[in-house]
């Protein structure tokens, strides 16, 4: 299977991801970004338990090979929900979902991946599309705000975090990829790679729990989290694509895999019936033939 189907699998399970985390978030639960915590770490445990009982290899310092890429992805990941106390006001979501691009360039510059002329066209609409996109979406937040009367505080308009940690996500997230390529070229197979990084998670899962249920005195229930286990099986999945085709060819799939936000924007239309506007339908399309050129080459 070449990079670009994985890349698209990777898309449609990463934006179903997206979109049963929505459904599963409930605004009045404090403690719901570590629940999802637990249910990603119990899926991609125990698919790493399954792996390992059916034969995987894998060795114990998997784990510190891959931590480099493991340990960029979690702190990306920090400064990512660190920063939604900034969302209102600063450009949180195009600057995070520029990560792609930024992997883009770094293996152009220092791994000598090539790109064809066509190709370098197709990844900048794509960049395009998904920067455009996290844009408008921004506004549409800003514009939803002002009509319910909430006003940011003078912080979230003048703080140097407002810009800082956005950016820190793109850099260490796009760190976190390339690193994904270098340790997959020679240094590390796909498959224990991934094992690595499930194991990683199953950690984090486990810490989590401990956090929310033993000090939080929290309970985990189906009615409540079900939608939350749903995500973290896509999450699982396209984690699995992810890696494959990052190995294949990370100056392509990366910026590719980035625009799984855009298919997120479709499912919120097609299952949760939100409204898109002519905006947002002209981004889609950019992206789309970014991607069908890509698929052609």
């Amino acid at each position: 299977m070449n990079w670009f189907i994985l890349s698209l699998i990777a898309i449609l399970f990463w934006s179903g991801s997206d979109l049963f985390s929505k459904m599963g978030s409930q605004s009045d639960d404090k403690l719901s970004h570590w629940k999802m915590v637990i249910a990603v770490g119990f899926v991609m445990g125990t698919h790493a338990i399954i792996q390992l009982a059916s034969g995987a290899e894998f060795y114990l310092y998997d784990i510190i090979i891959y931590f480099p890429a493991s340990f960029l992805y979690i702190l990306s990941m920090i400064f990512g929900y660190v920063g939604l106390r900034y969302i209102e006001l600063s450009l949180s979501s195009p600057i995070c979902n520029s990560s792609g691009a930024v992997a883009a360039v770094l293996c152009f510059i220092f791994l000598k991946e090539s790109m064809s002329g066509v190709q370098f066209l197709a990844v900048g609409l794509i960049t395009l599309a998904v920067f455009l996109l996290s844009y408008i979406e921004k506004q549409n937040d800003r514009r939803l705000m002002i009509n319910e009367g909430i006003l940011p505080d003078k912080k979230h308009t003048t703080s140097v975090l407002a810009i800082a940690l956005p950016i820190l996500y793109c850099i260490i997230d796009g760190l976190g990829t390339f690193a994904d390529a270098v340790l997959l070229n020679g240094h590390i197979t796909e498959e224990r790679g991934n094992i690595a990084y499930e194991l990683t998670f199953l950690a984090m899962g486990i810490a989590s729990f401990i956090y929310v249920v033993v000090f939080k005195k929290d309970k985990l229930t189906v009615k409540r989290d079900s939608y939350k286990l749903v995500a973290a099986l896509c999450e699982t999945a396209g984690q699995f694509a992810y890696i494959y085709a990052i190995g294949a060819r990370a100056v392509l799939a990366a910026p590719l895999i980035s625009s799984y936000c855009i298919a997120s924007l479709l499912w919120s239309r097609l299952i949760l019936k939100e409204r898109l506007s002519k905006k947002q339908y002209a981004v889609i399309f950019m992206a789309a033939v970014g991607i069908v050129i890509l698929g052609m080459e």
